[in-house]
């Protein structure tokens, strides 16, 4: 009898949920404008990467997170390729608090999302006739930490005028 009374009890809030619901790619392209007289070059390059992260709300506790990855490569001061991609996912997140869930969207879910868009910018890179391009991993706490500490001064910047 008491293992019914267990049963019917009413269940505590559950906590903090997370899951990942699909990874895509939204977006891709590449461009080798200097082919093919850059592969007559000897093969010095200069990688240039830029990141940026968007979140869009798609549905209750559902979220998209777009990273997106430009990567620039030269070879003797022209531009040998240019890579850009837009890795997706759709993540359901439940249970957080305000900050707890600002963190997840701007640094837990583009770490999820990063190793996919090496990968997909690797695989281009390979099938344009470059050499594989692994990028180093980024350590997306770090730079979330560092938009936040600019964000708080130039809040206090402001302030201050």
């Amino acid at each position: 009898m008491a293992d019914n009374e267990q049963n019917t009890a009413p269940q505590e809030e559950q906590g903090p949920q997370f899951a990942v619901q699909r990874v895509y790619i939204k977006d891709a392209s590449f461009e080798s404008p200097n082919s093919p007289a850059i592969f007559m070059s000897p093969w010095q390059p200069e990688v240039g990467l830029e990141m940026n992260t968007q979140t869009n709300q798609v549905g209750e506790n559902a979220f998209e997170v777009v990273l997106t990855l430009t990567v620039t490569v030269k070879n003797d001061d022209k531009t040998a390729f240019l890579v850009e991609l837009q890795q997706a996912g759709i993540f359901a997140i439940s249970g957080l608090g305000e900050q707890e869930m600002h963190h997840t969207l701007g640094a837990f879910c583009p770490g999820i999302l990063f190793p996919y868009a090496r990968e997909a910018i690797d695989a281009m890179v390979i099938k344009a006739s470059f050499p594989a391009l692994m990028l180093a991993p980024v350590n997306f706490d770090a730079l979330y930490a560092q938009q936040m500490a600019q964000a708080q001064q130039e809040v206090t910047e402001e302030a201050q005028h």
